[in-house]
């Protein structure tokens, strides 16, 4: 299928559709009942252990929504803004078919903060922060942000620097089940030690620059311009000095020069970067 075209299917204007993903779309307002199976997960009533093997999708995504409670504890709550979230989803999932791994559910986040940042957790759960939002000007750029974010669960980043700890050798297959004693406390330094990772100290820098790089090709791959990361980086480059940096991009990202170097240096893959899509004035009417 043309690149244009399948673009243009996902316009935020078009008739009223399910969010892809919709099976999940329910998580964020049932871990708000205390006697859902979502909230008993998340306050650690059932846990998930993992061995040196790669994790299962289940576990993975048990994980996942036990971090994207903090995300939103730290963060803030979704923004109340029903059309802004339907149409970050749409351009989410749209990368998310053209990525690495475009087989798995992802769910797409628009939280209220004024630190700059977007974050993804394992499973697919992206959240992006409104003030990153309003550093961008274009549908390419959002794309390129969210691919980022997407690239980081397709290659599995955040699992990685779990197994890197070798926080579970050992354990065998995983299993999600209500854990007790040992098992249970080594779960939960595991979670602990990855909120460190996503939301103060950052992955790993070599993580990053590869994410970066699945971005501008996700973001090619589904027909966007590439150069929409870069421009993001750049924007948030000269708002550097005067901005939050506690949690921010700046705090848990590689520094912002290095990133835009490297980018601008693989655009020659892209000699047709300036033919595709950018749909400045689709993201002006849909992110008010």
């Amino acid at each position: 299928m043309d690149r244009r075209k399948f673009l243009l299917g996902i316009a935020a204007t078009a008739l009223p559709l399910a969010l892809p993903g919709s099976a999940m779309a329910g998580f964020l307002d049932a871990i708000l009942d205390p006697n859902s199976k979502e909230s008993k997960i998340l306050s650690g009533a059932q846990s998930v252990l993992s061995s040196s093997q790669q994790m299962d999708y289940k576990s993975e995504r048990t994980i996942g929504e036990r971090l994207a409670v903090e995300g939103l504890r730290r963060y803030g709550m979704p923004v109340q803004n029903k059309n802004l979230q339907h149409y970050v989803n749409l351009v989410g999932m749209a990368v998310a078919t053209n990525s690495p791994r475009p087989t798995i559910p992802y769910r797409f986040v628009v939280v209220e903060s004024p630190v700059q940042n977007a974050f993804a957790c394992p499973g697919g759960i992206i959240f992006v922060t409104s003030a990153l939002v309003g550093t961008m000007h274009t549908e390419a750029q959002l794309a390129g942000i969210l691919a980022h974010e997407v690239g980081h669960v397709a290659l599995r980043h955040a699992l990685k620097s779990i197994q890197r700890a070798q926080f579970f050798t050992g354990v065998g297959q995983i299993t999600a089940a209500t854990m007790k004693g040992d098992k249970g406390a080594q779960f939960e330094s595991m979670i602990g030690d990855l909120q460190n990772v996503l939301f103060d100290k950052g992955l790993d820098q070599n993580m990053e620059y590869e994410a970066d790089a699945s971005a501008m090709e996700t973001a090619y791959r589904t027909g966007y311009n590439p150069a929409g990361i870069t421009e993001t980086l750049q924007a948030l480059l000269k708002l550097e000095s005067g901005s939050t940096k506690k949690g921010s991009w700046f705090s848990t990202h590689p520094p912002l020069p290095s990133r835009i170097a490297k980018n601008q240096a693989a655009m020659k893959k892209y000699p047709d970067a300036a033919t595709l899509a950018v749909l400045g004035d689709r993201f002006k009417a849909q992110s008010k």
